[in-house]
């Protein structure tokens, strides 16, 4: 899969100024987008998030998952180190979309936990795909992550594409009474490397 640079332009935030990127697969039925702040050429692992899209959590502050916790994290990790790549994949809900995923949260609410409501759909329990983010780092000549995540499914996916995680940087955002169980399901069923619960 081919990624394609549609657009580049600035985007100043309250962690700092990113450039922000605009990707698209060749057939345009996939895009990301790629926020790069400092230099991110060189030898020296670039510290990396591929953050999928979220907006229940990282809009509206949603208590059902540490979505937007995480992503406020990985910003401020990178504008603490002034230099870093937050890959933004347009996959919302694990890759269902956020249509599917606002049914899954109805089967949630029902007694169903996040991955039988995904395969109750008839989804896996995470659909996702990171072909294109992988085109992006190539993009940069990025060859050597450290990788902002619990899930082994990123480090395999990066590995077998020949970008090597160097580091593994974990993103563990203390459970509430909204996330908790999310949390044990995604450790339990998805293999999510958290200590916290």
């Amino acid at each position: 899969m081919k990624a394609t640079k549609v657009a580049e332009t600035s985007l100043p935030t309250s962690y700092g100024t990113f450039r922000l990127f605009g990707f698209e697969s060749a057939d345009k039925s996939e895009s990301v987008i790629a926020l790069v702040m400092g230099d991110v050429t060189g030898e020296d692992p670039v510290l990396l998030r591929i953050h999928s899209q979220c907006l229940t959590g990282d809009v509206f502050g949603s208590d059902r998952c540490d979505c937007g916790d995480q992503l406020h994290f990985a910003l401020g990790k990178i504008a603490d180190r002034g230099a870093g790549i937050l890959i933004y994949q347009l996959q919302e809900g694990r890759g269902i979309g956020l249509m599917n995923k606002l049914l899954a949260y109805e089967l949630q609410d029902s007694g169903h936990d996040t991955v039988e409501a995904n395969h109750h759909l008839g989804f896996e329990a995470d659909h996702r795909n990171y072909e294109l983010c992988v085109e992006v780092l190539r993009h940069f000549g990025v060859l050597r992550v450290g990788l902002m995540s619990n899930n082994p499914h990123k480090f395999d996916s990066l590995e077998a594409a020949g970008i090597r995680v160097a580091e593994r940087i974990p993103i563990e955002i203390p459970p509430s009474d909204g996330t908790a169980r999310y949390l044990k399901t995604k450790k339990a069923k998805l293999g999510h490397l958290l200590s916290k619960v």
